[in-house]
């Protein structure tokens, strides 16, 4: 790996990596070190939460922002829905929401559904 501290070598390495995150796309031989680099380290990404690209495209597709939106709800106690989601995605999904449910304060709740409640927010 060059130096990540080059804005050059960085630009690439983060083109790639979100091109690898793209489970539609395949890796070109003509891109630059740092972008193959980023990509391989974006596809790994990809499959730690989704499964091998080679087995299939999930319907939905979870991202860190989904894992976190999971582990949010199991901090606040709420119920999820896992639905279009693979066996393999769900096992992803469950270990994040459990670290959630681990961490979670019943007074936090009521704390939420007060203010929710104070500005219409009604959760169904």
């Amino acid at each position: 790996m060059k130096n990540i501290f080059n804005p050059v070598y960085r630009e690439d390495y983060f083109e790639g990596y979100s091109s690898g995150l793209n489970p539609y796309l395949k890796c070109t031989q003509n891109k630059s070190e740092a972008y193959n680099f980023g990509f391989e380290q974006g596809r790994l990404d990809y499959e730690r939460m989704n499964g091998k690209v080679a087995y299939g495209i999930p319907q939905l597709i979870v991202t860190n922002k989904v894992l976190e939106d999971f582990l949010l709800a199991g901090m606040l106690g709420m119920d999820i829905d896992s639905d279009g989601y693979t066996a393999f995605q769900i096992d992803v999904i469950q270990k994040w929401y459990q670290s959630g449910v681990e961490k979670y304060d019943p007074s936090q709740s009521s704390y939420l559904l007060a203010i929710l409640e104070e500005n219409g927010i009604e959760l169904a």
